[in-house]
C-alpha cells in the first residue's frame, strides 16, 4: 500500500532513526522530510538525504513547522499522514528561555493541525496524525508507581508543559474536527546521533576530552531509559496497528538513577568515577522520578523493548568515539 507521510523533525535524533527505518522496511512509501536544522540537527544525517540513493524516495524540506512551507508540502505531495516529532526537547534550555518551546511545541504543532484540517477534508484508513510526545507530561513520581496512559497530566518544567499543550490540542482537533490520531509518550531516550547536550552523550564525550562529568544535586533522580531504535520499532506498531484516538506509553525498563547512569558509562570507559564526576547545583524544579508503564502497547500491538541499558550504552559509546573527538 502506498502512503505518503511528512515526518516532521526528520533531521533530529529520533526523527533520523524513523526515516532510516521507514526508508529501509518501506520501500512503497514516499517519504517527505521537513527540518528547521537547529542547533540539534545532525547535518551529516540531513546532507545523506539529500545525495544518498538509499533515500531515493525521500523529499527534503528546510523549514519550519509554524511556517506556510507545511501547506506547500501538503498540496504537492499529497500528504496522508504525519509522523510529528519536531519539538524543542531540552529542559535546561526551557528553563532558560521558555517562548522558543512555546513557538515550535504548541504553536508549530498548531499550525501543522489547522493544515491538517484543511486539507483532510475526506479521510479514510489511511490517513493518521502520529504525535510523538513525552512521559514528562505526567510530572513526577515518587519512590513507587508507574506513568500510565490514564495517568492525570501534571507538567513540571516549560519544556513538559508546552508538549502537555501540544498533546491537548491534539486531542481537541480530533475531538472537534475527527481528525484521526494517535499519541505516544515517551521515556527517555539515548543512542547514535543524540546531541551532545543531553546527559548520556555529555558523560561519554566529557570522559573521553578528559572533562569532569557534572551530576545534578547528589545524583539520585531517576530516569526511564529507552534506547532509541527501540522507541523506533514502537513508532513502527503503533504508525500501522494502533487504535485512532488512543495513547500509548512507550517505556524501556532500564529504570535506574542518574549517578548510576554515569558510574556505568565511567566503569565502560574504563575510567574511576572518583576521579571523574564532579556534582553541580541541582536544576529548578527537577522532577525526581520517572517510570513508564508499557503493558498497553505490549499486550495490544505486541512491542517490547530489547535493548538493556548496558548492551545499549555500549553501542551508543562506541557511536561518539567513532563519531567525536
Amino acid at each position: 500500500m502506498n502512503r505518503n507521510i511528512l515526518i516532521t523533525g526528520g533531521g533530529g535524533f529520533i526523527g533520523s532513526h524513523v526515516v532510516e527505518h521507514f526508508v529501509k522496511k518501506y520501500s512503497q512509501y514516499n517519504i517527505v522530510v521537513v527540518d528547521s536544522e537547529t542547533y540539534a540537527a545532525n547535518l551529516k544525517f540531513i546532507d545523506e538525504l539529500k545525495c544518498n540513493p538509499l533515500f531515493k524516495n525521500v523529499d527534503y524540506y528546510y523549514g519550519d513547522i509554524c511556517n506556510n512551507i507545511i501547506d506547500t508540502i501538503f498540496f504537492q505531495h499529497n500528504i496522508d499522514s504525519v509522523i510529528h516529532l519536531a519539538a524543542e526537547s531540552h529542559v535546561d534550555n526551557s528553563i532558560k528561555e521558555s517562548d522558543i518551546f512555546v513557538k515550535t511545541n504548541i504553536l508549530g504543532t498548531l499550525n501543522l493541525l489547522n493544515i491538517t484540517k484543511k486539507h483532510w477534508i475526506k479521510v479514510n484508513n489511511n490517513y493518521l496524525f502520529y504525535h510523538i510526545s513525552t512521559d514528562e507530561v505526567y510530572g513526577s513520581l515518587g519512590k513507587n508507581d508507574m506513568f500510565y496512559e490514564h495517568t492525570p497530566y501534571d507538567p513540571k518544567s516549560p519544556y513538559s508543559a508546552s508538549k502537555a499543550s501540544s498533546d491537548h490540542f491534539v486531542r481537541a482537533y480530533g475531538n472537534t474536527y475527527k481528525i484521526p490520531y494517535i499519541i505516544s509518550n515517551c521515556s527517555n531516550n539515548y543512542g547514535e546521533r543524540q546531541h551532545k547536550e543531553k546527559l548520556i552523550p555529555k558523560t561519554i564525550l566529557n570522559i573521553l576530552n578528559n572533562k569532569k562529568v557534572p551530576v545534578y544535586g547528589d545524583g539520585s533522580n531517576v530516569r526511564d531509559w529507552l534506547y532509541v531504535k527501540d522507541h523506533v520499532e514502537a513508532i513502527d506498531k503503533i504508525f500501522h496497528n494502533g487504535n485512532i484516538g488512543h495513547t500509548y506509553n512507550i517505556g524501556g525498563d532500564n529504570e535506574i538513577s542518574n549517578l548510576e547512569l554515569v558510574k556505568r558509562i565511567i566503569n565502560h570507559l574504563n575510567f574511576d568515577y572518583k576521579d571523574v564526576i564532579e556534582f553541580v547545583e541541582d536544576r529548578k524544579g527537577h522532577d525526581f522520578r520517572y517510570a513508564v508503564n508499557h503493558d498497553k502497547i505490549s499486550n495490544q500491538l505486541g512491542w517490547k523493548p530489547k535493548t538493556n541499558i548496558d548492551n545499549g550504552l555500549l553501542k551508543t559509546i562506541k557511536y561518539y568515539k567513532n563519531n567525536f573527538k
